[in-house]
C-alpha cells in the first residue's frame, strides 16, 4: 500500500504533528487511531431542511461501522445540503457551489478515502463532481427512496403531485382530498419514490460503477439500506489499500453505460445536465449528442412512474437496478469495473427480473421509445432534450402557434386568464428560465396547462423553455434549449403567433419564420439587468456555463488533485 494521504497531518512530528494529534484528541480519539489507520471521511449532507436526507446521521453511523470493522479511522464532516423542496429559487443554482464546498473539504483535510451521502437530487451530482475534482479512492451510498404512497385505496407518488393540481384547478379534485393525499404521500423517510432525478442519480452511480451493488433501489426504510452502508464502510478502506480511485472507475465506458441504463429506466432528462458536469470534471470527453446516440435502440425496461406505471419500492422488490443491467447487459461494456473491484458483468450475474410487470425483458419492452433524445434547429443551434417516453404519442410530431410568455412571472400571471388566446394545439413558450436567465435553470419547463383547456379535458401540449422540468413530471415537453433566451439565443426571439415545429423522430424544434425576419428581431433585442449585484448568485451568473455543457462553472472543469499547496500552520 502507498504511504497515506493523512499521514502529512497525523504522521508528522514537531508543532505542526502535535497540534493535528492534539485538537482531534479532544474528541476522546485514543493514540492508535492515529497510527497507520486509513482515515476516511464520511461526507453527509444531512439537513432537517433536506427532508429526503433527513436520515442520514443514521445511515452515517452504519458507514461508520464498516469502516472500523475495517480497521480505518472514520470522520464525518458536513458540507451544504440541498433540498429540492424548500431552496428558493431552485437547488440548481447551488449545485455548484456545493461541488465546490466538498472539494474543498475533501482536498483542504486529512482523508484516505470518501464515502458520500446522498439522496436529495442535487446532492448526488453535486458530492459526485468535487470529488472527482480531488480523485482520491471514493464510494457513494445514497439515501434511498420513500415506500410508496397510499391515497384512497391505491398508489401514489411525486408524479401524482401534478396530477392532482391539475385535478384541483379544473375542480375535478376538492381541497380535502388534496389534504388527504398530501397526509398520505411521503410516509417514510428517503426521496421521491418515482423514477424521478433523486432516483435517476442513485442508477446513475450504480450504472456509473461508483456504489455498491443494490444501491439505487434499496428503501430507505428498509434495513437493507444500513447493511449496504456498512458494507460500504468496509470496501471504502479496501479502496484506499487498493488505491482504487475515482478516475481508475470513470472511464468512457462507464459514462456510456450510464446514458443506457438511463434510458432503460426511463431517467430524468435532468441526468443529461448532471453527467455533463460530472464528465467535465473528470476529463471524460462527453457531448449533449452522446445522449441521443446512446440511447438509440435501448427500449424502456423499466416501468416506473412518470413513464410507467409502478413506483422504486417495486422495482427493488422485482430485483432492482442488477436485474435491469442484467437484461441490458448486450447493450453495456460489462467489462467496466465498479467500485467493489469486480466488473459490471459480474456485479450483475446472479440477477434476473422477478417481476416481468415491472422489469420487462429486452424482447417485450414496456416501451420501445426510451431514453434522451436531442433536438436541433433554428430554435436551439446547440440543442435541446425530450424525453420520448414521458411525451403524448399524438405530439411526437407537431407545429402550432406559439403561446410566449416572457418570464416565470408572466406565466403566472396569464396562464389561467379566460381570455387568454390559447387552444390545444397551441405550442406554449417560456423563456427566460435557463441558467442565466432565472438564474439557476428551475423545473418550471413542465408548465401547467391554462384552466379552461384542462376544463376541456386537454391533457398534454408542447411546451418549450430553456428551463428544466422535475424528473418526477411528465408530458410533451422540450427542455434545456440551447443557448438561452437571457444571452440572445433564439428563443429569445420567439413572439406570440409565430408556427413551431416539432418533430421528435427527426429530432429538429425549428421556429417557421424567415431568416430576415430573425435578424431584424435580433438586433432590436437588448439583454435584461441580472438584478444580481454581488455574492454567489453575481459569481454564478458570471461563470455558468450553457446547458449543452452542463451548466457548471468554466474554471471548475477538471481538477486540482489532492495535494495541498501550503500545508504548514
Amino acid at each position: 500500500m502507498n504511504p497515506l494521504r493523512s499521514s502529512q497531518w497525523f504522521g508528522k512530528k514537531g508543532k505542526d504533528g502535535f497540534i493535528y494529534r492534539a485538537w482531534m484528541k479532544n474528541q476522546g480519539f485514543p493514540a492508535d487511531e492515529f497510527e497507520g489507520k486509513p482515515v476516511i471521511g464520511i461526507c453527509n449532507t444531512w439537513s432537517e431542511l433536506t427532508p429526503c436526507n433527513a436520515h442520514f446521521r443514521e445511515l452515517a453511523e452504519s458507514v461508520k461501522r464498516g469502516v472500523l470493522q475495517a480497521g480505518g479511522f472514520p470522520l464525518e464532516f458536513p458540507v451544504m445540503s440541498l433540498g429540492e423542496t424548500l431552496i428558493k429559487p431552485t437547488a440548481m443554482l447551488y449545485r455548484n457551489l456545493v461541488s465546490m464546498d466538498v472539494e474543498e473539504s475533501i482536498r483542504a483535510n486529512p482523508l484516505d478515502g470518501v464515502v458520500l451521502l446522498c439522496g436529495c437530487d442535487k446532492t448526488t451530482p453535486a458530492l459526485v463532481m468535487g470529488a472527482c475534482s480531488v480523485d482520491l479512492p471514493t464510494l457513494v451510498v445514497s439515501g434511498g427512496a420513500m415506500l410508496t404512497g397510499k391515497f384512497q385505496g391505491r398508489d401514489i407518488a411525486t408524479s401524482d403531485v401534478w396530477r392532482l393540481t391539475d385535478g384541483l384547478r379544473s375542480n375535478h379534485v376538492t381541497q380535502d382530498e388534496m389534504n388527504e393525499a398530501e397526509a398520505g404521500m411521503c410516509r417514510s423517510r428517503g426521496h421521491c419514490a418515482v423514477m424521478g432525478t433523486a432516483s435517476s442519480m442513485a442508477c446513475m452511480v450504480e450504472a456509473l460503477g461508483l456504489s455498491l451493488p443494490e444501491n439505487a433501489a434499496i428503501p430507505a426504510a428498509d434495513s437493507r439500506r444500513k447493511v449496504l452502508a456498512q458494507l460500504s464502510g468496509r470496501r471504502i478502506v479496501e479502496m484506499v489499500r487498493e488505491d482504487m480511485r475515482l478516475s481508475a472507475i470513470l472511464k468512457r465506458e462507464s459514462f456510456e453505460n450510464a446514458i443506457r441504463v438511463n434510458a432503460a429506466i426511463g431517467g430524468s432528462s435532468n441526468f443529461v445536465v448532471h453527467l455533463l458536469a460530472i464528465a467535465g470534471r473528470v476529463g471524460v470527453p462527453l457531448t449533449i449528442d452522446d445522449f441521443d446516440r446512446f440511447s438509440e435502440g435501448v427500449p424502456l425496461l423499466a416501468n416506473l412512474q412518470p413513464s410507467g406505471k409502478y413506483f422504486m419500492e417495486d422495482l427493488y422488490y422485482a430485483g432492482g437496478l442488477p436485474a435491469v443491467m442484467q437484461e441490458l447487459l448486450p447493450h453495456l461494456h460489462g467489462g467496466a469495473l465498479t467500485v467493489n473491484g469486480h466488473s459490471l458483468s459480474d456485479n450483475v450475474a446472479r440477477y434476473r427480473s422477478l417481476n416481468t410487470e415491472v422489469i420487462a425483458p429486452l424482447d417485450q419492452p414496456v416501451n420501445p421509445l426510451s431514453g434522451i433524445i436531442v433536438l436541433r434547429g433554428n430554435l436551439c443551434p446547440d440543442g435541446a432534450v425530450v424525453k420520448p417516453s414521458a411525451a403524448s404519442p399524438h405530439l411526437l410530431q407537431h407545429s402550432g402557434k406559439a403561446v410566449v410568455f416572457e418570464n416565470i412571472d408572466d406565466y403566472k400571471a396569464r396562464i389561467d386568464d379566460p381570455l387568454l388566446e390559447v387552444d390545444k394545439d397551441s405550442v406554449l413558450v417560456l423563456k427566460s428560465v435557463g441558467p442565466k436567465g432565472y438564474p439557476g435553470m428551475p423545473e418550471v419547463g413542465n408548465m401547467g396547462l391554462p384552466k379552461k383547456l384542462l376544463e376541456q379535458g386537454v391533457t398534454d401540449m408542447v411546451r418549450i423553455s430553456d428551463g428544466r422540468m422535475s424528473g418526477t413530471a411528465f408530458g410533451t415537453v422540450v427542455l434545456h434549449v440551447s443557448p438561452e433566451s437571457a444571452v440572445g439565443g433564439a428563443l429569445a426571439l420567439v413572439q406570440t403567433g409565430d408556427v413551431v415545429a416539432l418533430d421528435i423522430p427527426a429530432r429538429s424544434l425549428n421556429l417557421l419564420v424567415s431568416d430576415a425576419e430573425l435578424a431584424r428581431r435580433r438586433a432590436a433585442w437588448k439583454p435584461e439587468p441580472s438584478g444580481y449585484p454581488r455574492g454567489y448568485v453575481r459569481m454564478y451568473l458570471d461563470n455558468v456555463e450553457q446547458a449543452h455543457t452542463g451548466a457548471d462553472f468554466g474554471f471548475l472543469r477538471g481538477g486540482s488533485g489532492s495535494t495541498v499547496l501550503k500545508d504548514s500552520h
